[in-house]
């Protein structure tokens, strides 16, 4: 009987394995050995040994690549975090409508990509985007959003900010509610200030999901792909070319298969031990 229920339980679990096969390991198999290959898809592949790694090491665009990911990152998780931290204090508040707002933040999660990147694109157009027209009526100058090297990543950074920031109010929303009541009655009782109680009590309670939220959007940040590939395909002068854009590029744009598996799996390193950092230093600061 037990060798009939092992049989039937193989028989549920096998359409996972087969996708993890399928899906994971063998691509992740597969771009190991493309690291120590040159290939086009066209021709057969050449093992090359270290050849891309050397490539790697002095290819200064990748490097810019990384460095426009960072400064998209410093600008958008802390703007992330504080934001969606705010409007989930808000909404945690007994307020009118409070499901209505909640579903309203939440919907461009749901969106495609795509079609919130097309329209923020309309918003920000120098000439005739809403934004622009705005700050035309209010007697201020049109700003070029998505063609100067200094405002192109943070005007990505802020649309970014907009279509996530519904996902980690959810997730602050969570934390928040899981604080025990008394602790605020206790805290009221010794005369602490709103300030007090948020500093004391919400902030070292919430350090869980805060480091969830740190790191999600972290690897997010990381993937940024879409936003600069439809907006500025990289420009303008590479100053919002991303990482995830590059090795995309160096793939299905000039296809060196070997070289872009290079650039990923070094580039995954790199996130694994950022992750790994904040991680230490989120726990080490609650710690102290």
């Amino acid at each position: 009987m037990s060798k009939k229920y092992d049989k039937i339980g193989y028989a549920f679990i096998a359409p996972y394995i087969i996708h993890l096969l399928v899906f994971t390991t063998f691509p992740l198999v597969f771009s190991f050995l493309l690291i120590f290959h040159r290939w086009d898809i066209i021709s057969p592949m050449k093992w090359v040994g270290l050849d891309n790694f050397v490539k790697l090491s002095g290819d200064l665009l990748f490097f810019k690549s990384i460095g426009n990911t960072l400064i998209f990152l410093l600008i958008h998780i802390p703007l992330q975090i504080a934001i969606s931290l705010f409007l989930a204090e808000l909404l945690n508040q007994k307020i009118r409508f409070r499901g209505f707002f909640r579903a309203s933040y939440f919907l461009p999660v749901v969106v495609s990509g795509v079609v919130i990147t097309i329209l923020w694109q309309q918003l920000y157009a120098q000439d005739l985007g809403v934004i622009n027209s705005l700050l035309v009526k209010i007697g201020l100058k049109k700003l070029p959003w998505l063609t100067s090297t200094q405002l192109a990543m943070p005007s990505i950074a802020i649309m970014a900010t907009w279509k996530n920031v519904g996902l980690y109010i959810i997730l602050f929303l969570v934390g928040l509610q899981s604080i025990p009541k008394h602790m605020y009655d206790a805290a009221d009782l010794e005369g602490a200030s709103h300030w007090q109680k948020f500093r004391y009590i919400t902030l070292p309670m919430i350090n869980p999901t805060m480091i969830m939220v740190v790191i999600l959007s972290t690897i997010g940040g990381f993937s940024l792909f879409i936003e600069p590939y439809i907006m500025t395909a990289g420009g303008p002068m590479n100053s919002t070319l991303s990482a995830m854009l590059y090795i995309y590029k160096q793939a299905f744009s000039f296809y060196h298969m070997g070289y872009a598996a290079t650039l990923g799996f070094f580039f995954a390193l790199i996130v694994f031990g950022i992750v790994i950092l904040q991680k230490k230093v989120i726990e080490k600061d609650v710690t102290f």
